[in-house]
């Protein structure tokens, strides 16, 4: 390639100062109109839209991130994509982000501290006006880094003491507890309890069940049945039959979420186990397919799709100035019963 068609090929891309000329403003003008379109009046920023699109500028992030200090990315990194909990998270962030001038940039740790620190590492690197990170049980690597940020950080689906800055969720330990508690209200007697994945949340929710248990005297280990595995509607059904051959007098379980839950019911009507009457099944999460089983079951309801809107308000407040004064928020959950439960003492 001659040195003629670098220049010319060079020259097909217009720069920022093509639009500046074109549109008859300074290059500092379009700039501005592009990273921060109220600081310019709207007569200007229209002219300059209209040449950015006539002519098919891209801005250049690295150059903007040099300029400002900061890109105008929010990272977003959480442990699955594919777990609809995690999907309702998601959607919120989106809703509340579309139509601004926040772009997101996604990242899935797939339940690995190691990769969430590679992802950490990445993003931060990178600039982001904000990170929005799942839970509070980051690797010690990770830690430091967050510690460290010079941005604002929201950490989502739990509530700590001490957060990196800002965190909006709920306790998976009172959560369990109560959902617990309703099973031995409901006059169950030898409850089990089922857990898929084993990440801190369903740790915590093992510990919420173990303590409630203990306290009415009804805790006993062979009625926990726990795998590393990915959860599924499958593994539930494992996981029961686990529970059964080796507690048999089993009469209740607490699932760690609803695919199990969903496992849970559909091996006891394999095996002929009347649901509510010989086992109580409760599920955590409270997933659309709860309400529609037969007989629909009950759950732990977690708000989700709030948690993700109101996680991205605060984040955006921060960026604009206007940081909420509460930097921890307890949405709390909701316990919703059902016909899965529904046996009297």
């Amino acid at each position: 390639m001659s040195t003629k068609d670098l220049v010319l090929r060079d020259k097909s891309k217009p720069s920022i100062t093509d639009v500046a000329q074109e549109a008859g403003v300074s290059a500092m003008t379009v700039s501005r109109a592009l990273r921060s379109p109220e600081k310019v009046s709207e007569k200007t920023r229209q002219r300059i839209t209209a040449v950015v699109n006539r002519m098919g500028y891209i801005p250049d992030p690295n150059a903007s991130a040099l300029a400002a200090g900061k890109t105008n990315v929010i990272g977003v990194i959480v442990p699955s994509v594919t777990n609809n909990v995690f999907a309702d998270v998601l959607r919120g962030v989106y809703e509340v982000t579309e139509g601004s001038k926040w772009q997101l940039q996604l990242g899935n740790s797939r339940y690995s501290p190691l990769e969430e620190e590679r992802l950490v590492q990445t993003f931060l690197s990178q600039r982001p006006a904000g990170l929005i990170i799942s839970g509070q049980d980051q690797s010690e690597a990770t830690d430091s880094l967050l510690k460290n940020a010079d941005c604002p950080i929201v950490q989502v689906m739990e509530v700590g003491p001490s957060p990196y800055d800002m965190m909006i969720g709920f306790s998976h330990i009172e959560a369990s507890k109560v959902a617990t508690q309703h099973l031995i209200d409901m006059g169950y007697q030898r409850p089990g309890y089922i857990a898929a994945r084993l990440d801190p949340r369903s740790q915590r929710r093992l510990q919420g069940f173990r303590e409630e248990a203990e306290k009415a005297g009804l805790y006993n280990p062979n009625r926990v049945v726990t795998t590393p595995k990915p959860s599924n509607v499958s593994l539930g059904c494992e996981l029961v039959a686990d529970l059964l051959s080796k507690a048999p007098d089993t009469d209740a379980i607490l699932c760690n979420n609803d695919d199990l839950a969903l496992g849970a019911l559909f091996e006891c009507q394999r095996r002929n186990i009347a649901v509510p009457e010989q086992i109580g099944i409760c599920g955590f999460n409270d997933l659309e397919m709860m309400a529609a089983a037969t007989p629909a079951i009950t759950s732990v309801r977690t708000h989700r799709l709030d948690m993700g809107q109101r996680a991205m308000e605060m984040m955006i407040g921060t960026l604009q100035g206007n940081a909420p004064e509460e930097k921890s928020i307890d949405l709390g959950f909701e316990l919703i019963p059902r016909e899965s439960t529904a046996r009297r003492a």
